[in-house]
């Protein structure tokens, strides 16, 4: 009989302790370790799954056919983009989002995009009857769709050998397991052994596979990091509840660009590309209005313009309230005091709140000049000058610092009517130098 013991395993770091603690001593996250259940295997014990335990002869460089390698497209323009052209044959992606951001409705599109391509698609969250009753409100008619309810690692990689898919599609990972070992489904011992079996049938038989993931509360995939590492491909499915576009975002990309952003809009029969994603986070109705500014960010490689919006009133409490929706509430701070300091301006006795339009996120440092200037505009009630865009990092001597991608950003700003541009010298029409001199041309 197979000899059981129990040991804890960080789900972070993967540090292994015979006992539970509450900190991990090597990453010093807290409540990060899980109980495990290790059996011992018996000699009888079947190691590894039929078909993928056989390994070619190694070959030298010369030998290894390229042609292999060749790229097929999903036939949606904004997923081939952040993928870098299109899926490539035997290649192995983790796509994780919060629930109900669109994860399996993008799925269940290529086969919609794409009705030529075979597709196998594990559903282990889903009967077949619902996922066919989402494929016909999706408009999704592909006979080359084949919907496996399956949720046994072993017979699942039996299954995609014997069919030979283009694609295989694993909704989700911590829906499988192996029956080998004793843990439930979606702990870190199935998730880990899974992938690895996925990983395996994805290189050794040249079957591209698409595994969903769920993500933890802070937003993180769920699961080991070593999940991450398996895959050639991460993508991060991201949006807000409150609105309706999506943000598909590479975070890893091992056969092109990561940080690549490919953007939809999700309506009642799916998601559609939307081909002027700047038009999403500026509106022409908050013209002339204080505190709005526009700044031209970067996605991966593609420029966006988005709308910023502040307020600032006199505060009415003894400490002022400083808010920020989509931005990150320290470089306000910081921004704050190189405005009071490099500047002039006082906000010590008025409350902030900071709004990026659209749900959107801003991360990008050049969006800095066109916060500082949506903040003294509110400030001094006086709207920014109309058809102005701000490009910039603020330092902590008040400069005006150079950011890349300049020639896009200016190219997108222009291609929207926004001839006036705010921007450090280095090209540009309207340069300055510090931000008393920004923020009295965009007021001025």
């Amino acid at each position: 009989m197979a000899k059981t013991k129990v040991r804890f395993e960080c789900s972070n770091c993967e540090y292994v302790s015979p006992k539970w603690m509450g900190s991990c001593p090597s990453c010093n996250e807290w409540n990060t370790f899980s109980e495990i259940t290790v059996e011992k295997k018996s000699k009888e014990h079947k190691a590894k799954v039929d078909g993928l335990a056989a390994s070619g002869k190694p070959q030298s460089l010369d030998q290894v056919d390229v042609s292999e390698q060749s790229r097929f497209s999903s036939n949606i323009g904004e997923l081939d983009r952040v993928l870098g052209g299109g899926f490539l044959h035997g290649s192995y992606i983790l796509i994780g989002g919060e629930p109900g951001v669109g994860k399996s409705t993008l799925t269940l599109q290529i086969a919609k995009s794409n009705p030529g391509l075979n597709i196998l698609y594990c559903a282990g969250e889903e009967s077949a009857g619902q996922i066919k009753q989402r494929a016909q409100r999706l408009g999704v008619n592909s006979k080359n769709l084949f919907i496996y309810n399956e949720t046994q690692v072993d017979v699942i990689i039996a299954q995609a050998q014997k069919t030979k898919p283009d694609l295989l599609i694993i909704d989700s990972i911590q829906t499988v397991y192996r029956t080998e070992l004793s843990s439930m489904p979606g702990s870190i011992q199935q998730v880990k052994e899974c992938a690895a079996l996925f990983q395996q049938l994805a290189k050794k038989k040249d079957i591209t596979t698409l595994v969903i993931g769920h993500v933890t509360k802070e937003g993180d995939i769920a699961g080991p990091r070593v999940l991450e590492h398996m895959v050639d491909t991460v993508l991060q499915f991201e949006g807000d509840k409150q609105y309706t576009y999506r943000l598909l975002r590479s975070l890893k990309n091992r056969f092109g660009p990561a940080q690549e952003v490919g953007v939809f809009e999700m309506k009642a029969d799916g998601l559609s590309e939307v081909a002027n994603p700047s038009g999403l986070f500026v509106s022409d109705t908050t013209s002339g209005i204080s505190g709005n500014a526009v700044v031209c960010t970067m996605e991966g490689t593609r420029p966006l313009l988005v709308e910023v919006q502040a307020l600032v009133t006199p505060s009415a409490y003894g400490s002022p309230q400083r808010t920020a929706n989509g931005f990150d509430r320290n470089r306000l701070a910081l921004l704050l005091a190189v405005l009071e300091k490099r500047a002039g301006h006082s906000f010590a006795n008025h409350d902030v709140y900071l709004n990026i339009a659209g749900g959107f996120k801003l991360s990008d440092p050049a969006g800095d000049l066109g916060v500082v200037c949506a903040l003294v505009s509110s400030l001094k009630d006086e709207p920014v000058n109309q058809g102005m865009a701000f490009i910039g990092e603020v330092g902590l001597g008040g400069e005006i610092r150079t950011v890349p991608h300049f020639v896009q950003r200016k190219k997108e700003a222009a291609k929207l009517g926004y001839q006036s541009l705010i921007a450090p010298k280095n090209g540009a029409n309207e340069g300055v130098t510090y931000i008393s001199q920004a923020i009295k041309k965009a007021l001025g």
